[in-house]
């Protein structure tokens, strides 16, 4: 005999929202293990204490901005309703199941007012890594970077051409200083001061979100987009850092200052990194070494032209500073130039009768120059860690933290794109993907430690 069961909704039930939670839900963990009490105090500031209406409870309206970022819901709108429908959500919340659900316009008017131009969610990615911390799910001895485009509410084929500069580089004055001393000590004269010419560069502005950069690069999608630049420690793959750039800026720019950042701030006693082959930069080599930390940077390899000899053929020696060619001619110093390279230049006399001249090279004069920077000696350094075995077993890592951590904020968070414009919204978005990744992390291992 059929029956149906359209009778049952009418009928009224004696139930508790806590018996219908499921006890190995995900949220019951999340909730049982990550203290969120620190959160009233981060934005007790930003609300008037004397005047007013009642506002809604701060931690409501957080653990519904981590809800939309936990299960990838991109609009306010739609979190709005599967809260209301969502019993497991209504629990987090800790609203009944006739209370009201905090409409969306209230989560989009305090990002967009109270919260605007305020550390707010830096200060709460940052306090989750300190309770990793604490539950010493994080070493801060062996760091992995690396960054990865995330595609902006842009269309590339609307925008604007414009005249920029160049990106400023910090290390400048340092290397202007280490030019200077290189050629005091090599006995020639100082350069004649002159200012830093800022060179322009033409680039595409989006007419719809200028704050992104057009990228266009081998092997990857072109158009407009944001680079999130992201560190992971690898003890337990706590994400521990990011930071979100323009598609157009290049990776190496932010990373030192961010390392630094996560030293100061967590109090990090780095001893090794892995990086990518775009941070291999000699500034960042010299920046690792000052630090002393042991870099392990991936190698890009370099096409030389055709039909010439690359610069590997040439062996530098370092006791006598000089270059010897294939043919065991020596390329003395001659000169150091702004930019911090060295000049070796061959003999023209020599090089006119050398059977191996048209293979190396087509210069005019018959002269040929090698350049080295004041600071490869790091870069060389750098070199040296990828081929030992500590470094090989280090750089593997990357496959299974930083590449992992990247692909779960795509895949379940929804970071494949870029729910809101402006690099300050985008820099939110980053900052709470990797914020309820870490907050998941914890709780499955103290769930699973017991």
């Amino acid at each position: 005999m059929l029956r149906s069961n359209r009778d049952k909704q009418q009928n009224f039930e004696l139930v508790s929202i806590e018996d219908l939670v499921p006890a190995d839900h995900m949220l019951r963990k999340i909730d049982r293990y990550i203290d969120f009490s620190f959160i009233d105090e981060k934005v007790r500031h930003l609300y008037s204490q004397d005047n007013g209406r009642p506002a809604i409870d701060p931690l409501v309206l957080f653990k519904m901005i981590f809800l939309g970022y936990f299960y990838g819901i991109r609009s306010e709108r739609q979190l709005e309703r599967e809260v209301q429908t969502n019993v497991a959500y209504r629990w987090f919340l800790g609203l009944g199941l006739t209370d009201r659900v905090p409409d969306h316009t209230t989560i989009s008017w305090n990002r967009r007012t109270r919260f605007k131009d305020t550390t707010v969610f830096q200060d709460i990615f940052d306090e989750i890594v300190l309770q990793a911390i604490s539950h010493r799910m994080v070493g801060g001895r062996v760091l992995i970077s690396d960054s990865t485009h995330v595609k902006a509410s842009a269309n590339k084929h609307k925008f604007t051409k414009a005249q920029v500069q160049q990106n400023a580089r910090d290390y400048l004055d340092e290397l202007n200083a280490a030019v200077e001393s290189e050629r005091k000590t090599q006995g020639k004269k100082p350069l004649k001061p002159r200012e830093e010419v800022n060179e322009d560069k033409e680039v595409k502005v989006s007419t719809t979100d200028p704050d992104s950069g057009y990228m266009y690069r081998e092997g990857k999608p072109e158009g407009f987009f944001y680079l999130d630049h992201r560190t992971v420690d690898v003890k337990y793959n706590l994400i521990t850092d990011v930071f979100v750039t323009p598609g157009n800026v290049h990776d190496s720019v932010p990373y030192l200052s961010r390392l630094d950042r996560q030293r100061h701030q967590f109090g990090f006693q780095v001893e090794a990194v892995a990086l990518d082959s775009g941070y291999m930069t000699t500034p960042i080599c010299k920046g690792l070494e000052e630090r002393n930390i042991f870099g392990v940077i991936a190698h890009r390899r370099f096409h030389p032209t055709k039909g010439l000899f690359p610069k590997w053929k040439f062996t530098y020696d370092g006791t006598r500073n000089v270059y010897v060619c294939p043919a065991q001619q020596v390329l003395p110093y001659r000169t150091t130039d702004r930019q911090g390279y060295r000049h070796y230049a061959s003999d023209p006399k020599q090089c006119a009768s050398c059977p191996l001249l048209a293979t190396c090279t087509r210069s005019q004069t018959k002269r040929k120059i090698v350049t080295r920077h004041i600071w490869e000696d790091s870069k060389e350094h750098v070199r040296l860690n990828r081929l030992s075995k500590s470094g090989k077993r280090l750089y593997r890592k990357r496959k299974e933290t930083i590449e992992r951590s990247f692909a779960d904020a795509k895949q379940l968070h929804g970071f494949r794109y870029c729910r809101l414009r402006g690099l300050g919204n985008v820099m939110e978005q980053a900052l709470m993907t990797a914020a309820v990744q870490n907050m998941k992390k914890i709780a499955l291992h103290l769930e699973k430690r017991g």
